[in-house]
């Protein structure tokens, strides 16, 4: 078993998770508007990541920069990691590779520091992408848990690149934010993004 053979269902049940079906459940953040770089990485791929349609397209040309970006802002407090392995505990099926890791520290060389955001691409349909995003957010705080993190909040997105969906995991509760947050604008993104990673 592995993150990706999770659905929602299945990972309130194996994790006796209680979830709460609710609206915004971030305060009101202001928007971070994108660096240049950012701006013209995002006017050029954009478009191509979205006609091509494909996952691993909309990872790469979207998500990736956008990620890359928080980290600019906050560097040196965070590194940004992308397919790694992240085997917390098999036997549980939390094992296997994430899509994007966000961790609060500046090493990027293996994940060590306490991890406060998962990003977990799709192609279409955010909903397959749900069950898989909060079995690695459970394994993210139970990483967090094992290196005696003061981190209580882990932080999750399923993102098709131009539409991101947040989760929030605190002790056994899961929330859902049923709204779907759209890219553009990029703004809107980055801050919310850019408060998880400060406040988780």
């Amino acid at each position: 078993m592995s993150y990706k053979e999770f659905d929602w269902a299945k990972v309130k049940a194996t994790f006796e998770l209680t979830t709460v079906e609710r609206g915004r459940f971030l305060p009101e953040i202001s928007p971070i508007s994108p660096s240049s770089i950012l701006a013209g990485v995002l006017q050029r791929t954009l478009p191509w990541a979205v006609m091509t349609g494909n996952e691993k397209a909309r990872s790469e040309a979207i998500i990736n920069p956008v990620l890359l970006e928080v980290r600019e802002i906050l560097t040196p407090q965070i590194s940004v990691f992308s397919g790694e392995d992240f085997t917390v505990d098999a036997t549980l099926g939390l094992n296997g590779y994430c899509d994007f890791l966000i961790s609060r520290s500046s090493e990027q060389i293996s994940i060590e520091a306490p991890v406060v955001v998962v990003v977990e691409a799709k192609q279409e349909n955010l909903k397959l992408g749900l069950g898989q995003c909060a079995a690695t957010m459970v394994a993210a705080q139970r990483f967090n848990q094992q290196r005696q993190s003061e981190i209580t909040t882990v932080y999750g997105s399923v993102s098709t690149g131009t539409v991101w969906r947040f989760i929030k995991l605190e002790a056994d509760i899961l929330t859902l934010d049923p709204t779907d947050y759209p890219l553009p604008p990029v703004d809107v993104i980055l801050g919310m993004l850019v408060w998880m990673v400060q406040h988780g």
